[in-house]
């Protein structure tokens, strides 16, 4: 019996040295109640996950009926003829929109601002309103002010109009230049973003079919044209389809250039080459350069604030071999009735977007 005992208390030394026996202590779970120093209860909280969109979210708004409000995205789709208003967060805030409704001082359009947001409406919108809408935080330091890049939201509006797949143009036939060292956009955007776009030569008539590389659409620009060559020369037009609705652009008329971008490429000379006091003179200022850059033209001369001169500025635009188009701008003035206080250099100063170029030719009594 002594010896059974023995063995038991033997055999629960060795369950104890093991831990079997031992009490398991339940681990508490995140979050539960625990003790701080002093016999306080307290609760764990864990921070909350900030939203990944907080800073990146659009301050651009639409204004729905009974006071709800839509953020707007990167492109909107709305109905035209139904008011439109949009609003921006902030104080100081600037704004952008389709650039006609500035050029005809569009009395539809309205900016007010409060003292936590700006207000833009547009009264009647129609398929012609379709564009880009985008506003931004103004920040002044003192007496200068600067748009806040970091904070500027746009939204692509789409008024899609059955009767109008394309928007509208005050022009209707409009020139493309395309070049060999630039995209060229053929403008045909459309009022509806899910409208299937093609392009079309007149002349042959046939299909430029649009291969997602050099030939690309993007509903918001047009046709893209990444590498323009002279073939793309002639009249084109868009043609658009949704619903089994089609319909046509206006038409576009493609011409290739190959003049570099730069300050004017003056010329300057008179005629006739020798000539007498009470002789009339004519000097030709000449620029060549790229159809769409405009040219100004300033003349100094002998008899400046003494004679009177007749000046007369004109432009077009040649054909320069292989289909190149060039645009010649001139300035000529007349002298009439040479006198002495004439003679002596004139100088003509061609100004452009990139720049000025000034040229000197003398006359000279013969």
């Amino acid at each position: 019996m002594k010896l059974w005992v023995v063995l038991c208390v033997a055999l629960l030394w060795v369950e104890l040295q093991n831990g079997d026996c031992q009490q398991v202590k339940r681990r508490k779970d995140v979050g539960e109640n625990r003790i701080r120093p002093g016999g306080k209860r307290v609760k764990i909280r864990h921070p909350k996950l900030k939203d990944g969109g907080g800073k990146g979210q659009s301050l651009l708004t639409q204004v729905l009926d009974k006071g709800r409000f839509l953020r707007l995205g990167p492109t909107t789709t709305l109905t035209p003829g139904r008011n439109m208003e949009l609003r921006c967060k902030g104080n100081s805030i600037g704004w952008s929109y389709p650039t006609y409704l500035d050029t005809f001082n569009d009395s539809r359009l309205s900016i007010k601002q409060s003292d936590k947001y700006s207000q833009l409406i547009l009264t009647s919108p129609s398929a012609a309103d379709t564009g880009a809408y985008s506003c931004w935080v103004i920040v002044c330091d003192g007496t200068e002010c600067e748009k806040d890049h970091d904070r500027t939201y746009v939204s692509y509006i789409y008024f899609t109009d059955k009767d109008n797949l394309f928007v509208p143009s005050a022009i209707h036939f409009e020139i493309v230049y395309l070049r060999p060292d630039r995209p060229a956009v053929v403008p045909c955007r459309v009022t509806d973003p899910q409208a299937k776009a093609s392009l079309h030569r007149e002349v042959p008539p046939e299909e430029i079919t649009a291969n997602g590389t050099l030939l690309t659409f993007d509903p918001t620009k047009g046709f893209v044209l990444q590498s323009p060559s002279p073939e793309l020369q002639g009249v084109f037009y868009c043609k658009a389809v949704t619903k089994g609705n089609p319909q046509i652009s206006t038409k576009y008329q493609l011409l290739y250039v190959e003049v570099p971008s730069g300050p004017p490429f003056v010329s300057l000379e008179s005629s006739p080459d020798s000539v007498r006091g009470g002789d009339n003179v004519n000097v030709t200022c000449t620029v060549l350069g790229e159809p769409e850059v405009d040219v100004s033209f300033t003349w100094s001369y002998p008899g400046q604030d003494h004679r009177p001169v007749h000046v007369q500025t004109s432009w077009r635009l040649v054909n320069r071999g292989m289909g190149h188009t060039t645009r010649v701008s001139q300035s000529v003035m007349t002298v009439e009735d040479m006198e002495t206080i004439d003679f002596g250099n004139y100088v003509c100063k061609a100004k452009n977007q990139h720049g000025e170029t000034s040229v000197t030719t003398s006359i000279v009594a013969k």
